[in-house]
């Protein structure tokens, strides 16, 4: 039997003591990757997949906000918690508007960081929303696929729409310039689009998306 995997959560905190107190505290629920200080963290961030993030305010090298605030610039959407003694309403606000999905307090109760972990990658998509890909569940609003077995991957703007695209006509082959034409600027070389089948392909599966020789590209099998 298949045991499902835990959902992947990415912790930065610089904290000694308190850093591997949270990731045992999350342990039972997520698998939790601790990082101690910024920019490991945005490394970490921008080249893995994680279902979730909590992030410390003030870190070394690279201050939380920013961390945040450069993944949203990538357009990587990944839920995100900043765990901060800075509780001001006004140093709330500051966290929210850079991009952070919510912000806790320190000291804080371990049982709500959970809910409001379990809160914040709920996904309340209605049914008839998700797109079916190959026993993977697409939902384009959240711009994230969900595995058979609970796994959550996000993508980014342009995966989601190219993903979209694919998987709302699973029986056409879409040429390049097709492809080219609904998604990219006229300018941009089709090139473009191999790169992101490439993205998703690395980030899912090689059997997502399918090449159909000569012609194009067709939606695939993610499993």
């Amino acid at each position: 039997m298949h045991t499902p995997e835990l959902p992947r959560l990415l912790l930065v905190e610089d904290d000694p003591v308190l850093g591997p107190l949270i990731a045992e505290l999350l342990a039972g629920d997520y698998s939790v990757h601790l990082a101690a200080d910024g920019r490991h963290g945005l490394h970490l961030a921008l080249t893995e997949t994680w279902d979730a993030l909590v992030v410390d305010r003030g870190l070394p090298l690279l201050d939380g906000l920013e961390l945040v605030s450069a993944l949203r610039r990538k357009g990587i959407g990944t839920p995100a918690i900043i765990l901060t003694a800075l509780g001001a309403t006004a140093d709330k606000i500051e966290g929210l508007d850079a991009g952070a999905n919510d912000y806790m307090s320190k000291p804080f109760d371990a049982g709500e960081l959970r809910a409001r972990l379990r809160a914040m990658t709920r996904s309340f998509a209605p049914a008839d929303a998700l797109l079916d890909v190959g026993g993977w569940l697409f939902d384009p609003a959240n711009r994230s696929l969900r595995s058979p077995y609970g796994v959550l991957v996000g993508l980014t703007a342009k995966e989601s729409e190219l993903l979209a695209l694919l998987a709302g006509h699973p029986d056409k082959v879409f040429t390049r310039s097709e492809l080219l034409s609904a998604l990219f600027h006229a300018e941009d070389s089709p090139t473009v689009i191999d790169t992101y089948v490439h993205y998703l392909r690395k980030k899912v599966s090689k059997s997502v998306v399918r090449t159909v020789h000569g012609l194009g590209y067709q939606i695939g099998d993610a499993e």
